[in-house]
């Protein structure tokens, strides 16, 4: 099915129109959950939401970019706000590695001196607020390029931006992590 027959039948309430969705994007959807929450039953639950919203508010689809393009913005959206929700050490660890910031991970696992640990609940909260202090745009640009492995071209399409604005997006993003996870690492 083409995306304009797709998008009819989806909004003709068509309970094929919705399987067709489901094969065409699922694996897709899925792996972006997946790779934002690094949790097959997480993922699988945030596919789940997708699909719904999808259904629910195709007929709000503007036509403005592809049917695939404003189904990732419902995935990445619906993944940003489960993991407001969660502050996970996992995902800590993984942002410290990435940034090459050894040391954060070192740290989170307890390898530094027993009272320099960050092991204490209200060490991972300071933390995870760090993280959290990235406008959503940035983060949602360099988690795209980052860990999902997509390009800038790609990035600008899916968030309805340029290209020249999402290079921005990931330099000051990743700026930013790595200059407030180092002061929080030289208070300790």
């Amino acid at each position: 099915m083409q995306d304009e027959e797709l998008i009819n039948s989806l909004k003709a309430r068509n309970p094929t129109g919705f399987k067709e969705l489901v094969q065409t994007f699922g694996n897709r959807v899925l792996a972006i959950g997946y790779k934002f929450l690094l949790n097959r039953e997480d993922a699988e639950d945030i596919a789940q939401e997708v699909f719904i919203e999808v259904f629910q508010s195709i007929h709000s689809f503007r036509h403005d970019a592809k049917l695939s393009t404003w189904l990732y913005r419902i995935a990445v959206t619906k993944c940003l706000d489960a993991l407001k929700k969660r502050k996970r050490k996992k995902r800590l660890i993984e942002m410290g590695k990435m940034l090459q910031l050894e040391d954060i991970a070192h740290v989170l696992v307890g390898d530094f001196a027993a009272d320099r640990t960050l092991l204490e609940q209200d060490d991972l909260q300071e933390i995870a607020e760090a993280l959290n202090v990235l406008p959503d745009n940035q983060r949602v640009a360099f988690t795209l390029s980052k860990i999902e492995g997509y390009t800038n071209p790609e990035i600008a399409e899916i968030m309805g931006t340029t290209t020249v604005a999402v290079e921005s997006l990931v330099y000051r993003a990743k700026k930013q992590m790595h200059d407030t996870l180092l002061k929080i690492l030289r208070g300790y």
